[in-house]
């Protein structure tokens, strides 16, 4: 059964913010989204989902991106969030097989070396090489750019969820 907006609009505001973790593990981001309800459509809470996401402070970031295997393994867990997560990754896992996995995993390495967390990315859709490539070329930014491309990709990532929790897939 579909969760619908107006369900998530009148649920207790902690029962809003469990389910919006499983969108963008940040219990700030969490707060704001919930605390601006009512939605009057899904367009404006995707809307608000965005700016909460844009607003984080970095260590609130940081808690998000705690929440995201890296790019290429499978996910741990059993909940909605391992399970999202590995069908956001599908074309990593399709794609990387012997030295492409090997490639990938080093440079999941070198990223977090560099920049001191996982390297995130909005893996829908993207193949294995595609990934591998991104994950190069960011290895080049600044720590200032690179702040800028992990919002632009929660932004992206949360949305994703977020219209898969209105969707019904959740808890």
């Amino acid at each position: 059964m579909p969760n619908s907006l107006a369900g998530f609009n009148r649920r207790p505001r902690e029962e809003a913010e469990a389910e919006l973790l499983a969108c963008c593990a940040s219990r700030a981001f969490a707060a704001a989204v919930a605390a601006r309800r009512p939605y009057a459509g899904r367009e404006r809470l995707a809307e608000a989902a965005e700016t909460a996401v844009r607003e984080l402070k970095w260590p609130d970031v940081l808690e998000a991106l705690e929440a995201h295997p890296r790019i290429g393994e499978r996910p741990s867990g059993e909940g909605r969030e391992s399970r999202w997560s590995g069908e956001e990754q599908a074309g990593a896992h399709e794609d990387t097989s012997g030295r492409d996995a090997e490639l990938l995993a080093a440079g999941n390495r070198a990223y977090e070396e560099r920049f001191g967390h996982v390297y995130l990315v909005c893996a829908t859709g993207l193949s294995g090489a595609e990934l591998l490539a991104r994950l190069r070329a960011r290895l080049g930014n600044d720590e200032e750019t690179e702040r800028g491309v992990v919002l632009d990709e929660l932004v992206k990532i949360t949305r994703l969820r977020l219209g898969k929790l209105m969707e019904g897939e959740c808890g």
